[in-house]
């Protein structure tokens, strides 16, 4: 079943008269067609993508047939969807609460004249989200690869005369060379103190010696990889590969740990349990890790914070990457992608070595 009919069905299930869609990735989630200006308006048995003259073309090449009806509107794209309600006598319509500002929700306000607004539209599509398909896994593989290829690439091309913006931009460029339509995220490449900063800003000076840290993902056909890998500028001291040590630990452990079923905050609990044991308490700031697809940052999440009924299923992809930060000195994560198969069975996405590489 596509995308669109999931959503549909749960449409029927709750009974809500239609679905407005404004978000780029839920759009392209639901239709496969990736644009950038329109909308798409899901009812219970139909539904509609809103393209312009710059789109239409690709659109119907794309996204037309049985589900989807592409159409230009022959008026603003709002006008249009208030034509369609009343069309299809909507009383109440769904949006995405997560998508939508204030001014758009005024607008829709005053467009939809005699129709109820619901929010509810972003956690609907979100909860169908959680769970990949057979293709959106082949497509996070392929990501995943181009990913490990340019780890791979980009310990030849580090020198003591590059920059960390040098080996940023060298890891966008491979990738994009080898199949990725653009990096799932902006690319970190952080050295020497600036590793201290989990979302540091590659700089343009020389890389510092010390630690390397890279945190960095391909995207195909939409979907995103995500991987950390930490090297060595130089040789380590005992202190630097006692805390690397100390982060290989933490995730390797809880790898080894994932079991569908699992408790996604007792993730998180042992690797934090493994870094605060090892003298490092408070400095691993941020959450073992999140889920991945369309969107970089997406439910589910091994967070301590995470409600204990939330469980670790079949289709979920999510990201176990913990870290130790010494603020002002230096940093390390490290960081796989992985998802649970149909037979319950934890995959590894990631193939880039782990252990501590000096360049």
């Amino acid at each position: 079943m596509s995308h669109l009919k999931n959503l549909q069905a749960e449409m029927k299930a709750a009974r809500t008269q239609a679905v407005l869609v404004s978000s780029e990735l839920n759009q392209r989630y639901l239709t496969g067609f990736n644009y950038t200006d329109g909308y798409v308006l899901v009812l219970p048995e139909t539904a509609y993508l809103l393209a312009d003259f710059r789109y239409i073309e690709a659109a119907r090449a794309t996204a037309d047939g049985e589900e989807i009806r592409v159409v230009m509107p022959d008026t603003s794209m709002l006008r249009y969807v208030a034509r369609l309600l009343k069309e299809h006598r909507v009383g109440e319509l769904c949006f995405e609460e997560e998508a939508v500002s204030c001014a758009l929700y005024s607008r829709y306000a005053q467009m939809f004249e005699g129709v109820k607004l619901l929010p509810g539209a972003s956690a609907l599509i979100e909860s169908l989200r959680l769970i990949k398909d057979t293709e959106e896994i082949r497509c996070m593989t392929k990501a995943q690869e181009i990913t490990d290829s340019a780890f791979a690439h980009i310990l030849d091309f580090i020198t003591p005369d590059r920059t960390e913006l040098d080996v940023a931009l060298e890891l966008e460029f491979f990738m994009r060379a080898h199949g990725s339509e653009g990096t799932a995220f902006d690319t970190i490449a952080v050295s020497g103190t600036n590793s201290s900063r989990p979302h540091g800003v590659p700089r343009p000076v020389k890389l510092e010696k010390g630690f390397l840290t890279m945190d960095f993902g391909a995207r195909y056909q939409g979907y995103c990889a995500d991987m950390t890998r930490t090297v060595v500028l130089g040789k380590a001291d005992g202190d630097m590969k006692r805390l690397y040590d100390t982060v290989l630990k933490a995730q390797t452990t809880a790898l080894e740990a994932l079991h569908a079923g699992m408790r996604c905050c007792d993730a998180d609990k042992i690797a934090r349990d493994i870094i605060d044991g090892a003298g490092y308490e408070g400095c691993f700031g941020h959450s073992l890790g999140h889920g991945v697809g369309l969107f970089i940052h997406e439910n589910p999440r091994f967070a301590a914070s995470s409600a204990p009924d939330i469980l670790l299923r079949p289709g979920h992809v999510v990201t176990v990457e913990p870290g130790i930060y010494l603020e002002g000195k230096y940093g390390c994560r490290i960081e796989d992608m992985i998802t649970v198969l149909p037979d319950g069975t934890v995959h590894d996405f990631t193939r880039s070595p782990k252990q501590m590489i000096e360049l």
